[in-house]
């Protein structure tokens, strides 16, 4: 391939508008230049090139003759299908900088990224027996996957991924807010709550062909209470004990009337007992579970999965599905399989145009975009009527109207249903001036950080407060950034983020509790312990009406306090292909694979 971009690199210097290989004047220490090597490295090149029938080179024999290169090779058909070869071998990143690169003046991008919609959707290939077919969906995310292993879980990509290939004890049924049964057909507890008893089926076999067993599941859950992001799930066990080959009972510090949605965590996914004889790094390059998908390969470019065909819920309708990464710089180009499915909230009249008889999934995202201050760093933030006067500025009715998109309506909490009924508080100058007389602002700057996806917030919040003589310096950072924890030692006073509610209170705790969480590197110590304390009374609670007042009053603490601003909850929307069946948006906003099934294709 460096043979194929030096070929373009000499013709985006002196191809020019040349065309059916006529031969245009160059010198040889143009050339060389051009290549940025000497003369004798550029006649090598050239010969290579033209052992490879991309040139004629022509030099200039004799006084006042000047060398000649002519480019067989037409430029717009040869950059379309070296960046068409880049992409099928995964690195979309690098097709996309050659057509940055030497694209301009022709139409090699437009055609690239309609011939790359093609390669994502459902697709139906002809078996080599030629009777049977392949049913594969084939669809682009644009972050990587930062862990597949439950114990680390935060970001709801892997956490949807993980769903694919593990199944946890019991399972929570959105449609009905139920627990269901999964690995366990049974459980039950003692009134106090301080004692499970799970009872697994028989029959539910990994990956490998393993049976499952008790063993199994008391490794995960004591693989889980290590040093892991998620232990917080498990933080009041006291002793997991096996009973038999399918029976295990949990034990417990204290009361916690909610532990079987504990269990239906993807934290809590069951993992063969010892990795299955394997460490932790070959484990983890092809991990192994009882999910409806197994691993068939994966790369920093794509994560391959095929249909587990002894699945204990039944056999998923597709075949496989492939994950494909493709450079976040790219999201704004690339289409999401338009052939079949696009997800998100598109922008583009002309697609939504196309899209007018597709099947339109709308769902409010049970969570919030907010902002955090950083309470564990000295500075202006430390003042609760500076922080008043700020979450008095930001009028989020406004930011709503204003910047339009997926911001269905502005948050007043967590949850969406708590905001619909509420409206912003009309900007009174009078008390944002006495807030900030009364918190001492001297005009320090307020270092600010936002993910790329946060921008446009990002850029209206700092408007909005340089109105008011605040003064930020906004840093945006790319998702490898944002992925890692902002600890203390960060110099960050505030920070813009959002997080999803999928099994709502288990959520809501993972959201103050998670070892990787924005509110546990953010909030202090004292103000932590105490809503640490609100949990275990949200736990210990009878009934869920008097669990959901404990956790109101953290919510409260923290909005009255103005510790956290909340901003807006967004709209999921996910455009289907008529023919496409067995389809919904989960809480996490995807997809269930193993649902998925074409009614024909036309």
């Amino acid at each position: 391939m460096i043979m194929a971009e030096r070929y373009l690199t000499l013709y985006e210097r002196f191809g020019g508008d040349s065309s059916g290989g006529m031969p245009v004047e160059a010198t040889l220490e143009g050339l060389s230049e051009a290549l940025f090597c000497t003369t004798r490295n550029a006649k090598l090149i050239l010969r290579k090139l033209e052992e490879e029938e991309l040139i004629d080179w022509l030099p200039g024999l004799g006084r006042g003759n000047r060398s000649r290169i002519a480019f067989k090779a037409d430029k717009e058909r040869f950059l379309l299908q070296l960046a068409q070869s880049r992409a099928e071998k995964g690195d979309y990143k690098q097709a996309f900088e050659l057509l940055q690169s030497f694209g301009e003046g022709t139409q090699a991008k437009p055609k690239f990224l309609e011939w790359l919609n093609g390669q994502f959707g459902y697709h139906k290939e002809e078996a080599s027996d030629g009777i049977s077919t392949s049913d594969t969906l084939r669809f682009p995310v644009y972050r990587p996957v930062t862990t597949l292993d439950p114990a680390q879980v935060n970001y709801s990509i892997d956490a949807h991924l993980m769903r694919q290939l593990f199944s946890r004890l019991l399972q929570f049924d959105e449609g009905i807010s139920k627990i269901a049964p999964s690995i366990a057909h049974y459980w039950t507890s003692n009134p106090e709550a301080t004692e499970w008893t799970f009872y697994l089926r028989k029959g539910v076999r990994f990956h490998n062909g393993h049976e499952l067993t008790s063993r199994d599941v008391v490794f995960s859950l004591e693989r889980l209470r290590g040093d892991t992001q998620n232990r917080w799930l498990l933080r009041g066990v006291q002793q997991i004990e096996m009973l038999g080959p399918r029976v295990l009972r949990v034990h417990l510090k204290q009361p916690n009337r909610i532990f079987d949605r504990y269990m239906c965590s993807n934290a809590a996914s069951i993992l063969p007992a010892n990795l299955g004889g394997m460490e932790e790094e070959e484990f983890w390059q092809l991990p192994i579970g009882t999910g409806p998908f197994r691993m068939v390969s994966q790369s920093s470019h794509c994560i391959e999965l095929a249909a587990y065909t002894a699945y204990h819920e039944g056999r998923p309708y597709l075949d496989g599905v492939d994950v494909v990464v493709m450079p976040e710089e790219c999201r704004d180009s690339a289409v999401e399989m338009p052939e079949m499915l696009h997800k998100g909230y598109s922008g583009n009249p002309l697609l939504e145009k196309h899209m007018e008889n597709w099947q339109l999934l709308k769902k409010l995202c049970r969570g919030c975009t907010l902002l955090t201050w950083n309470l564990r760093r000295p500075g202006i933030q430390q003042s609760e009527a500076f922080r008043r006067a700020v979450r008095m500025i930001l009028n989020t009715s406004d930011l709503v109207l204003e910047l339009g998109g997926d911001r269905a309506m502005p948050a007043f909490g967590f949850r969406p249903e708590g905001s619909q009924s509420r409206s912003a508080d009309p900007l009174l100058p009078e008390r944002v001036k006495t807030a900030l007389r009364e918190s001492h602002y001297d005009g320090s700057v307020i270092r600010f950080t936002a993910h790329e996806n946060f921008e446009e917030d990002a850029r209206w919040i700092v408007e909005r407060l340089g109105q008011w003589g605040i003064h930020i310096d906004l840093k945006i950072v790319s998702w490898a950034e944002a992925s890692v924890c902002s600890t203390p030692l960060h110099d960050e006073d505030l920070k813009i983020h959002s997080f999803i509610l999928p099994e709502d209170e288990v959520c809501e705790i993972e959201a103050y509790e998670h070892g990787d969480s924005v509110f546990k590197s953010y909030l202090d110590d004292e103000l932590l312990n105490w809503i640490n304390g609100r949990i275990d009374e949200a736990l210990s609670a009878d009934t869920e009406v008097v669990r959901r007042q404990h956790l109101k009053v953290i919510e409260e603490h923290l909005r009255d306090e103005a510790s956290v601003v909340f901003l807006h909850h967004r709209e999921l929307r996910t455009y289907l292909h008529p023919t496409i069946r067995g389809v919904s948006l989960n809480a996490l906003g995807w997809i269930d694979f193993k649902d998925i099934w074409l009614e024909k294709l036309d």
